[in-house]
Order: C-alpha cells, then sequence, then structure tokens
C-alpha cells in the first residue's frame, strides 16, 4: 500500500462498511445480515459501544476508505491484583486488502492501546473453524494458553 494506514475510533456512518466486511467472508455470511437499511441491531449495538468508556470500535483507513476494523473491551479484574485486560474481537480486514499486512498493524494498534490504558494483558478468541486465523495470531506472539468455552444462549 502507498499511503500510511490510520486508525481512528468509528463513526455511526462507518458502520455500513463494517457490517459489510464482518459478512465477508464463510463464517461472516452465515452469522451477520448485511443489507440495506442495516438492521436496526447493528445501530443498536453501535450506539452501547460508543458511549461506553471501556469499549472501542476502531476503523484502519487507507485514505478514505476503510479497510479495516476490530472491536476493543478493557475490562477490570479483581484477578491480576486488580489488573486490566483488552479483549481484541470482530477483527476484519477488506477481502481487497487480505494479505497485504494490515490485520498485523491493527493488531499491532490494538495491543499499542491497551499498553496505553495500562492493561497486563491482550486476549482474544479465533473460531475453530478459522485455523489461518489461529497461525496468524500466533505468528503475533499470541498463545492458546486456556480453553475456552461458550454458551449459546439464542
Amino acid at each position: 500500500m502507498e499511503k500510511e494506514i490510520n486508525f481512528r475510533i468509528a463513526t455511526e456512518q462507518d458502520l455500513d462498511k463494517i457490517v459489510e466486511m464482518l459478512a465477508d467472508d464463510v463464517l461472516g455470511r452465515k452469522r451477520e445480515r448485511y443489507e440495506q437499511p442495516l438492521p436496526d441491531s447493528y445501530i443498536e449495538a453501535f450506539r452501547a459501544i460508543s458511549s461506553d468508556p471501556n469499549n472501542e470500535l476502531v476503523v484502519a483507513c487507507h485514505g478514505d476508505e476503510i479497510i479495516g476494523v476490530q472491536q476493543i473491551t478493557f475490562t477490570p479484574y479483581i484477578t491480576y491484583q486488580g489488573g486490566w485486560r483488552a479483549t481484541i474481537e470482530g477483527v476484519r480486514t477488506s477481502s481487497a486488502s487480505r494479505g497485504k499486512g494490515i490485520g498485523t498493524e491493527l493488531i499491532n494498534w490494538g495491543i499499542n492501546r491497551a499498553k496505553e490504558r495500562g492493561c497486563h494483558l491482550v486476549q482474544l478468541t479465533t473460531d475453530k473453524e478459522r485455523p489461518d486465523a489461529l497461525r496468524f495470531y500466533e505468528k503475533l506472539g499470541f498463545k492458546a494458553t486456556h480453553e475456552g468455552l461458550k454458551l449459546k444462549l439464542k
């Protein structure tokens, strides 16, 4: 990429592109609803995230074009002597930008943001059906140190 990648907090006007990226892969097509107009649930979620000082929805931009997204949640814990953790979720790059290092820049930005917020740990999960994503995160230094479990409520 010729231009520098810039990162910023997402605005509601970015939501259409964000949902488009989230839906633009095999698993995303199964769980997202990218349609016009966007379902109200996305707008409601965006507003809840943007009003919470411990959540940041961040977009990566190449010029005016949004080419990546991630959500970072900052959580205080009693463990680790009351330490804070950052959880990175919903990481996507646009299909045209994949394989160009954007994901690495996005995650590194998130790690630096966690450091700025005083976090002692950055955690993330990836679906077991995404072995390439698992290898990508391991290459960036993430370790599979815990077994995660989920209980689907709906």
